[in-house]
């Protein structure tokens, strides 16, 4: 498993930022270029390497004023960006084509065709791609990508923090950069450029990290993903309690937020209405910018990931087994809400936590298994029926016990493993048909109505006797 870190650059002076800051901007018009010219079909079975010769050979190289090697890599580093787009389009397309060909030849043909990328061809493949895949551009330009043999680290004193030394404009001129870290980066390099910092990412091998090295438990748990906290266990413990004052505090602040920024731009638009546009020019930037905006949402995006990634951590140091709930796929409507609540939910990092665990379970050698999430948290533990649902209270219909809900949801996920009736596909239609009609056998206490217990029942000598004694059992 591949694992992204970076590292941050501490003490660096206005002026090589400057100088990193143009190669940048010039880097961004090859992004442009490459996403103009070959974002859409002409780009379909072509290499960037082909793009790169065919560059050099008509002249357009020459046009970018930078070193050879860092717009190769752009290009290189763009145009994989462009295959995984039309990778992805390429997920519902499959999809209809299964819907659409039920013969196995015509649709294995077709299949085929777009998984070597010769679908041009063919008349239903090519509308059903110009259908999903939507053509992508590039606004970057903080970005610059340097290969593994064009940078060198050092360190000026023996345990002390790394040096990286990165071309410039200038041929065989370099830009030293300090970093916060001891640790060298390897491999292919990223760099990107933020409010006066450079931000070095690298990709290591999972292995390698310290938590990799971390044993896990050997208890088997489920968990429910939640908003308040990141995770509850089967146990009844709860995980990342901070979570939800974090999200709910995030959510109402640019709220707030937002609705100032909006009467401010309502008088900028005003005043260039009515002509004065030195006053709106003079409100849009010093007022409604996002240098800290960008600031505050990267410093809450971290905070969040801390947060999910050591709850998880603590599920996995009790457990060699986690079942967890698979949220990807449609759910049932959930009741309407009110706005603040449906703002607040919008916020929910749902995909962290998925993140975190899939992360995290791999890296310390803990299986992860997900299961159907469909009315989990709406299945009372004691009863197996469908309770009722008030606030985090979960109300049993038959036995009127009360759970907390989140508890009772990680106790369904972790029985719904290996359940032979609910698949991890099965629609959410058919899970609650399964729960009544379970619901309704342990009411009634009838066996369940297989080929054998039907056979036995009907050759049964006392049969006769058995239905007046059932009979007179329900009457009681």
């Amino acid at each position: 498993m591949k694992v992204t870190r970076i590292a941050y650059s501490r003490g660096l002076n206005a002026g090589k930022y400057q100088r990193l800051e143009e190669q940048a901007r010039r880097l961004g018009s090859v992004r442009t270029l490459v996403w103009r010219q070959y974002g859409s079909l002409k780009g379909v079975g072509t290499t960037d390497r082909v793009i790169r010769d065919r560059w050099m050979k008509d002249g357009t190289a020459r046009g970018f004023r930078v070193p050879a090697n860092a717009w190769k890599e752009t290009v290189r580093d763009v145009f994989a960006d462009i295959r995984a787009n039309r990778e992805a389009a390429k997920v519902p397309v499959r999809r209809a084509v299964s819907r659409r060909f039920a013969d196995e030849e015509p649709r294995k043909r077709r299949c085929a065709a777009l998984r070597h990328d010769r679908w041009t061809a063919d008349s239903y493949l090519s509308r059903m791609m110009r259908r999903h895949w939507r053509r992508g551009g590039s606004a970057v330009r903080n970005q610059i990508v340097v290969r593994s043999d064009q940078y060198r680290t050092y360190t000026l004193v023996e345990g002390g923090n790394v040096w990286l030394s990165v071309p410039s404009l200038v041929r065989r001129r370099t830009i030293a950069v300090p970093l916060n870290t001891t640790v060298a980066p390897t491999g292919t390099l990223r760099l990107i450029l933020r409010d006066g910092r450079v931000e070095a990412h690298y990709v290591i091998d999972g292995r390698e990290l310290k938590s990799s090295r971390r044993p896990c438990g050997s208890k088997r748990i489920g968990v429910d993903k939640g908003y308040s906290e990141v995770l509850t266990d089967s146990d009844g413990r709860h995980h990342g309690e901070a979570l939800g004052e974090l999200l709910r505090t995030e959510s109402d602040f640019l709220k707030a937020k937002n609705t100032r920024r909006a009467k401010i731009r309502a008088v900028a638009e005003r005043a260039r209405e009515e002509g004065d546009a030195a006053k709106a020019d003079r409100i849009t930037r010093n007022n409604l910018g996002t240098v800290k905006r960008g600031r505050r949402r990267r410093r809450f995006a971290a905070l969040a990931r801390s947060v999910t990634f050591t709850a998880v951590h603590a599920v996995v140091d009790r457990a060699g087994h986690v079942v967890a709930e698979d949220l990807t796929r449609s759910l049932p409507a959930r009741k309407r809400l009110g706005k603040d609540a449906n703002r607040r939910l919008a916020a929910w990092t749902k995909g962290v936590t998925a993140e975190a665990l899939a992360s995290v379970s791999e890296r310390r050698g803990s299986a992860l298994t997900l299961v159907n999430a469909a009315y989990t948290s709406q299945v009372a533990p004691c009863c197996r029926v469908l309770g009722r649902r008030t606030g985090d209270r979960l109300h049993c219909t038959r036995c009127g016990a009360v759970w907390q809900a989140d508890h009772a949801a990680a106790i369904n996920v972790l029985e719904r493993h290996g359940d032979p009736d609910i698949s991890l596909l099965t629609p959410h239609t058919r899970v609650k048909r399964i729960i009544q009609e379970r619901a309704d056998r342990r009411r009634t206490r009838l066996p369940v109505q297989d080929s054998s217990t039907t056979v036995r029942r009907a050759n049964h000598p006392n049969r006769t006797a058995l239905t007046r004694n059932r009979k007179q059992e329900w009457a009681r």
